[in-house]
């Protein structure tokens, strides 16, 4: 059945019998963005927004949704039951051997420093365990899995250096003893931190500030106290290290996104549907 001419003279829609006015070829853009406002009237106001219970299982990760993140933290959570289950001497002696201490950076670099991040200090009811979970769920649903982890691991290996080679410096000019050089370090700490730092960045500025006040302050107050001041000054170095990652962040976010579409472009989503005759 052909669509019916109109009369001649007119610049209004082509219609069939019994529907609705479709979008001519050619029809200017402000004209094109009323017709995709009538077609948006058409879908249900809740279509595409998730309810409660979606908005809920985002923040947590999935398989497909953050896969980084839900791997990583399937394999802390397997190496956190080994710690707690196993044989103490030999989760010692592993918990040893992964330990980023200079003596151990010295020797096996690479090895100590992926085998370090292999581990949960405190186990899986710490607070920076429960911290990896949503703050990297968040991060990666923003900027993907494989920058995600570099940020991740970048952060840890450069927290890790800034606060063992001092250490090293500080023992061969003697105001350290030599065992110093043994210390056990180990756990996921310094990325979560700078994981956080830079998240904060691609937040609203409402909930930036709030996140970077109250991370810092919990940060700083475990330095004052000055139980394990090598560790607290690396929270505090990767907190700083994420933050100073924004404008990369931001640069990557843009690249993800793409170019935003024109609304008078009849690939804009709004418009699909629209037939032209």
């Amino acid at each position: 059945m052909q669509a019916e001419s109109a009369p001649a003279g007119t610049t209004g829609p082509v219609t069939r019998p019994g529907e609705r006015p479709v979008l001519l070829a050619g029809i200017p853009r402000q004209c094109a963005g009323q017709a995709a406002g009538a077609v948006a009237e058409d879908v249900a106001p809740d279509a595409g927004r998730p309810g409660a219970r979606g908005r809920l299982r985002r923040l947590l990760p999935t398989p497909a949704g953050t896969p980084f993140t839900f791997g990583y933290a399937v394999l802390l959570v397997a190496t956190s039951l080994f710690a707690q289950y196993a044989d103490p001497a030999l989760v010692s002696q592993l918990l040893q051997g992964s330990s980023t201490d200079v003596v151990h950076l010295a020797q096996a670099p690479l090895l100590v420093l992926a085998a370090s991040a292999l581990w949960i200090a405190g186990g899986m009811t710490s607070a920076y365990a429960v911290a990896f979970l949503f703050v990297l769920t968040a991060l990666e649903r923003r900027m993907g899995g494989l920058r995600t982890a570099a940020v991740f691991f970048g952060g840890h290996v450069l927290a890790t250096l800034a606060t063992e080679l001092p250490v090293a410096f500080s023992v061969a000019a003697g105001q350290l003893p030599e065992s110093s050089l043994h210390r056990l370090d180990y756990g996921i700490s310094f990325g979560v931190m700078t994981c956080t730092g830079a998240l904060a960045g691609l937040l609203p500025a409402w909930s930036r500030l709030p996140l970077l006040t109250g991370v810092g302050y919990l940060a700083l107050t475990d330095l004052l106290v000055y139980a394990d001041p090598l560790s607290d000054w690396g929270h505090l170095l990767s907190l700083t290290l994420g933050v100073a990652s924004w404008p990369l962040l931001r640069h990557w976010r843009e690249r993800r996104a793409g170019p935003a579409p024109l609304l008078g472009d009849l690939g804009h989503p709004a418009l699909r549907g629209v037939r032209t005759y």
